[in-house]
């Protein structure tokens, strides 16, 4: 099943044109045409198409539709995800579509084509059926062996409707076996037949296309065998039982599912355009990257941009869950799905409806839930030799004992029919990828991105985590640290900065600029403004001439006092770029800038140590900033690299036994977070980081890390808790039963039962809120 793995990330590339987060630019290359029907042509030949599958809920399933798919010749490749409820096949021109969908419905499963991607987020989740009616029809319930709720009410479900009516004939027999007691093992036996039916077609055509050993296999033989001991009570009662206990695992399968739901949801779904001074109101997926659209106070934004008029708080906790709003001006960035606050805004668009921030989080996290963890794949591995087993066991020990010791056939007969039904893997196989697709939605919604299972099973092996500093550790742009006062107030000294350096672009100058804004400064204007190369800047302010520049081109200007230039040695020392202000040929004060650590930084590091983890500072920095930064924050340095030095040091720390993380900014560090165990990738979510790094922190946080070594722990220990409960009880009953204390109620009981109870454990995971 490692095919799983290698093509997590080149299935979709056909479906985004723009190089959404998780499509590598590779897959550009192959990329030939892609026709409407979501079917794409690629360079080696090959197509693609991605299917949508109602009636999914465990990895069993998955796993019945892969091995029958495979046999469909022509088909090169499949890759299927439960939560997602797709299918993507690989496959060369001579297949017959029709063959494949006819191959899954033939297991009880639902199939269509899905629609082209882009039309909404909410399809992009896959809730529609490719066939123009609405997401509630065919695709009804993406969960349940047969089809489960996933949209509207248990009940209505198919399988909903068929667990009622199997529990309908079974009071039925009941009542006509109190009535008529001469008649009541034929009237049972008919209840029984209302579900086994289904269930037994299932079987048959699962057992055709490969998968011999299902459990509605293992079912129908055990219904099958209760009749023949005229068990017929129990058989029926059995039967119906095993519905319920589909049901319950369908209901429960939703909801880790839900999760993603709710995120695509968050997008609006109609934006106010403005076009030619007009304001008309559109659906949000209609919109094109470089319209202009209006957002009012209250509204959500309806897609990523640019503002280009106002300003506003924005409350970004439904995208990012930060609490606080974050205040945004004429430049910054919008996320689709999140709050504008107090003023009207106007946003120029940057991305379509099918490449926003929201739909590539639930794309990568439905891509990563096809890429199996290394514990799953062991699994599935484990649950190939384990079904026939049990079956053998189950063989054994209805036949052995009557025909070694003369037992008596029934007793032992019906033994082993409760055996086979306790050896379904149902819970075992659910054990590992429901614990996985918990973690992976509840990491999205923090803006924790994991490629897939065995990136976030690798997150929690880390013993080493290598940072980079600027824009990683640190905000990436530079900040007013001190302003030095050589007489005059700092107020002053700020104002008449500001003054010289409006307009400018340049860092330094936005440094100060912000520092003036904060302050409430009113900033005066300058005329006859010059910039000397490499020196500094120089203006008229007030009928003042001012010099802004470095201290050596300041001392060439005016002398400075002794003193001064012990501070703005000290400066310096302290990795701050220091400018000094020179008002008519007079130094009158000197203002320190420095790109400071993120306000968590220091935190998020602390956390990380406390866990056991050896941290590391990697920078192109120069030597004195980063000892500085890295003396405030408590982090060994390595400073003045090129980015082949921090791949070289990477592979030094691997020799060295460690499992190493690398984090960055995913452009100049691409060849260390390549090199790392673990590459994660720092910030909003750009493509390039996206693309070359296992992980992403999308709201740049260093404390972000932690949190997600953190979780990939505790989903660990939720699948080694997941492993224990279905074997445990698999164990207890299988001694029960050969003592002859249970049967096949509490056999068929602990089955359903291990498998609820193993899904409600691994869906907890979803309530990580830290």
């Amino acid at each position: 099943m490692d095919h799983h793995h290698n093509d997590s990330h080149d299935h979709l590339a056909h479906e985004h044109h723009h190089g959404g987060a998780g499509t590598g630019a590779h897959d550009h290359a192959h990329e030939v045409a892609a026709t409407s029907d979501e079917t794409a042509l690629y360079g080696d030949g090959s197509n693609r198409t991605r299917f949508l599958v109602g009636g999914m809920d465990c990895a069993s399933c998955a796993s019945k539709i892969d091995t029958a798919v495979r046999r469909v010749p022509g088909v090169e490749d499949v890759s299927v995800s439960v939560t997602a409820g797709t299918m993507t096949v690989r496959h060369n021109a001579s297949v017959s579509l029709a063959d494949v969908q006819k191959k899954v419905s033939g297991l009880g499963y639902s199939i269509s084509q899905a629609a082209p991607r882009g039309d909404t987020p909410a399809q992009a989740s896959g809730n529609t059926d490719g066939k123009g009616s609405d997401a509630t029809g065919e695709i009804e319930g993406l969960h349940g062996h047969d089809i489960g709720p996933a949209q509207g009410a248990w009940w209505k479900s198919k399988k909903g409707r068929l667990t009622i009516l199997a529990g309908a004939a079974l009071v039925a027999a009941y009542a006509v076996g109190h009535l008529m007691p001469e008649i009541s093992l034929y009237a049972f036996a008919a209840a029984m037949l209302v579900g086994l039916v289904p269930i037994a077609r299932r079987a048959v055509m699962a057992a055709v296309s490969g998968t011999p050993f299902s459990i509605e296999m293992l079912m129908t033989i055990a219904a099958i065998g209760a009749l023949v001991i005229n068990a017929t009570e129990e058989a029926a009662a059995v039967v119906f039982l095993f519905l319920v206990g589909e049901l319950l695992e369908g209901v429960a399968a939703g909801k880790a599912r839900d999760s993603i739901k709710a995120l695509a949801a968050l997008v609006p779904k109609v934006a106010l355009l403005e076009e030619a001074g007009k304001i008309r109101e559109v659906p949000a997926e209609s919109l094109q990257v470089g319209s202009t659209i209006l957002v009012r106070p209250g509204d959500r934004i309806s897609a990523d941009g640019l503002i280009v008029e106002g300003e506003s708080a924005i409350d970004e906790a439904p995208v990012t869950g930060e609490s606080v709003p974050v205040r945004k001006a004429v430049g910054d960035t919008v996320f689709a799905g999140t709050v504008n606050g107090d003023a009207a805004l106007r946003v120029e668009v940057t991305a379509a409806a099918e490449d926003n921030t929201i739909a590539r989080v639930v794309r990568l996290v439905e891509e990563a839930q096809e890429s199996k963890a290394p514990t799953e794949r062991f699994i599935d591995r484990f649950s190939k030799y384990y079904t026939p087993g049990v079956v053998v066991v189950a063989a054994l020990v209805a036949l052995l004992p009557p025909l070694l010791a003369g037992g008596d056939w029934s007793e032992w007969v019906y033994k082993g029919l409760a055996i086979l039904l306790i050896g379904c893997p149902c819970a075992l196989v659910i054990s590992t990828p429901a614990a996985i697709a918990a973690s992976l939605s509840a990491g999205a919604r923090r803006g924790l991105l994991m490629k897939g299972g065995a990136v976030l099973e690798g997150l929690g092996k880390l013993t080493a985590v290598a940072f980079d500093k600027t824009g990683t550790l640190t905000e990436g742009k530079p900040k007013v640290t001190d302003i030095v006062s050589f007489g005059r107030s700092e107020e002053e000294l700020l104002r008449l900065a500001a003054a010289l350096e409006t307009g400018s672009s340049h860092p330094l100058a936005i440094a100060i600029l912000t520092a003036a804004k904060s302050e409430s400064i009113d900033i005066p204007a300058a005329t006859d403004a010059k910039a000397l190369g490499g020196k500094g800047v120089t203006a008229t302010v007030e009928e003042k001439r001012l010099f802004l520049g470095s201290p050596k081109a300041a001392a060439e200007q005016a002398p400075l006092p002794g003193e001064a230039l012990n501070t703005i040695a000290a400066l310096n020392d302290r990795g701050k770029t220091v400018s000094v202000l020179i008002v008519d040929g007079v130094a009158a004060g000197a203002i320190a800038m420095r790109d400071e650590p993120r306000a968590d930084a220091q935190a998020g590091l602390k956390a990380l140590s406390d866990a056991g983890v050896k941290i590391v500072m990697l920078t192109g920095d120069n030597s004195r900033t980063a000892t500085a930064i890295g003396a405030q924050l408590g982090i060994e340095v390595r400073a003045e690299l090129m980015p082949q030095d921090k791949q070289r040091i990477v592979g030094e720390l691997k020799s060295k036994g460690f499992v190493v993380g690398k984090v960055g900014d995913g452009i100049n560090d691409a060849p260390a977070l390549a090199a790392a165990d673990v590459g994660i990738a720092m910030g909003g979510g750009t493509d390039v980081a996206l693309e070359t790094a296992d992980a992403a922190v999308l709201h740049g946080r260093v404390s972000d890390v932690a949190a997600m070594i953190a979780l990939s722990k505790r989903t660990m220990r939720n699948i080694l808790q997941n492993i224990a409960m279905s074997l445990g009880l698999k164990a207890v009953f299988l001694v029960t039963t050969i003592l002859g204390i249970t049967g096949l109620w509490p056999a068929i009981l602990a089955d359903t039962g291990a498998t609820v109870l193993v899904t409600m454990n691994a869906l907890r995971l979803l309530r990580t809120t830290k």
